[in-house]
């Protein structure tokens, strides 16, 4: 909003109205049992701002504890307005996370130009393959052992993880799969970002002209 106010204030307002702010907190993180050898190269490269509407779908895996096992969450970023088009929740770390996050697209996937992502195992798989295939999307792989290539999608876990995962606790899958709804909704409509002018990714694809699809 135009605003500038000192951190003490900041400070200030928040202890006067009992607030503190989310911190991360240490988690088991599960080791990659492997990764994509395909000569499939990284189309993205690192360029990830000023991209047209779904010109590239980045998508990532992040782990999280229901009852005393753990799941799994894939996302499915729009590199144009950082706007979550898909997503998943599932018991498996597989292929079929991925395949139902993409089915389960805001928009249609023949828009979609490039899909990217790192080289884990579950990514290389032919229901994968199939899907692009069908919808003509190129692929975009991050070079082995780089996380820095897909930084979008890493960044939106760590997001994910401070502000939703940390901060509930999910007995069941069906109750994991009804929150992350209700967060991701709230994430794409109500959440400002400072990298999108201080709006929320579906106010600034309404404002910038993104919903419109060439």
């Amino acid at each position: 909003m135009g605003y500038q106010v000192s951190r003490r204030r900041i400070a200030r307002i928040m202890k006067e109205n009992a607030l503190v702010s989310n911190y991360t907190v240490a988690q088991y993180k599960v080791h990659s049992k492997g990764c994509n050898e395909s000569s499939i190269s990284n189309i993205v490269d690192r360029e990830f701002d000023d991209r047209n509407n779904l010109e590239v779908a980045v998508s990532d895996l992040t782990y999280v504890r229901v009852g005393n096992k753990w799941n799994y969450v894939c996302t499915l970023v729009d590199l144009a307005n950082r706007e979550v088009i898909g997503y998943s929740a599932g018991t498996n770390k597989d292929a079929s996370l991925i395949e139902k996050a993409l089915l389960r697209c805001n928009y249609s996937l023949k828009d979609i130009k490039i899909f990217h992502s790192d080289r884990g195992k579950e990514y290389d798989n032919i229901k994968i393959d199939n899907i692009l295939e069908t919808f003509n999307i190129k692929r975009s792989l991050s070079r082995k052992g780089n996380p820095y290539d897909n930084a979008v999608s890493e960044a939106m876990n760590k997001v994910l993880k401070i502000e939703f995962i940390y901060q509930n606790k999910f007995e069941t899958l069906e109750e994991l799969e009804l929150q992350l709804a209700e967060y991701i909704y709230w994430y794409n409509h109500i959440r400002i970002h400072g990298s999108l002018g201080y709006m929320s990714p579906i106010s600034y694809r309404n404002k910038t002209g993104l919903g419109m699809v060439a």
